[in-house]
């Protein structure tokens, strides 16, 4: 009767059956061995659930503390890394869209938060210049326009190869002249300043391993397997006018180095 009594008290402390038999098991063979039935059995199944509660309370408050920061931050916002979020703050409520924050939370998750830190200066030029995001939207559309229905050597292909070429000078340049590119060297600085260890790592060295570049956590799929896992149904038209871009934007790479 005792022995239930001991049995439903630490049952309703949260001990799992299975480690409650094995208290009293070690306390009967302590018993037996002439150590007094000191109950040393259950107090180390005791020792060990404090334990375990002190894990579970750690990551309650960790748990906690990141939903706090999500409503503070907005709900998608808060999604992002404080080192990305920290970048965005000062922009009008509202003037980066859904999908902004959706590609920045795809690019942390695959090239860490520098990587998304850095990528967050195109959206906050869309943002703060009304002209730049229409016409960025523009090009979207007439990218997307470039379905199955349209043939690879179509002239609408080069035609919007050249017009996304054209935008993504015009952006950079307005990156230039608002002095984020400057904030981006502030930022690498800022992380390495933060991070010493995976710069290290990244030599060769073993300190600092459980961050890949740019914050990548150690152990996630790498950036291929990421990128090959992504849902895109390019039609081939479409496909052809990211490279003629491409092609358009190492010319000008070329021209500038000579």
């Amino acid at each position: 009767m005792i022995r239930l009594l001991w049995i439903r008290r630490m049952a309703d402390a949260g001990i799992a059956l299975d480690d409650i038999r094995d208290a009293f098991t070690t306390d009967t063979a302590s018993t037996g061995a002439g150590r007094g039935g000191d109950g040393e059995g259950i107090a180390g199944v005791l020792e060990r659930l404090e334990e375990s509660l002190a894990e579970q309370e750690a990551e309650l408050r960790r748990q906690r503390a990141a939903v706090r920061r999500m409503r503070a931050e907005g709900s998608r916002t808060g999604l992002l890394s404080d080192f990305v979020t920290e970048r965005l703050k000062g922009l009008p409520e509202g003037s980066l869209r859904q999908a902004d924050l959706d590609t920045l939370l795809v690019t942390e998750r695959i090239f860490g938060p520098l990587g998304a830190a850095l990528q967050a200066a195109r959206f906050i030029a869309l943002a703060t210049h009304p002209a730049l995001r229409a016409e960025s939207d523009r090009v979207d559309d007439a990218e997307e326009a470039l379905d199955d229905s349209v043939a690879v050597d179509d002239p609408r292909v080069a035609h919007v190869a050249a017009e996304r070429h054209a935008f993504e000078g015009t952006l950079h340049a307005v990156i230039e002249e608002s002095g984020m590119d400057e904030e981006d060297d502030a930022l690498c600085d800022a992380w390495d300043a933060l991070h010493p260890d995976s710069s290290d790592a990244g030599e060769g060295g073993e300190e600092g391993a459980g961050l890949g570049s740019g914050g990548r956590e150690a152990g996630s799929m790498s950036v291929l397997e990421a990128i090959g896992k992504m849902p895109y149904d390019f039609s081939p038209a479409r496909l052809r006018c990211m490279e003629l871009a491409q092609e358009l934007a190492a010319r000008d790479v070329l021209r500038s180095d000579r």
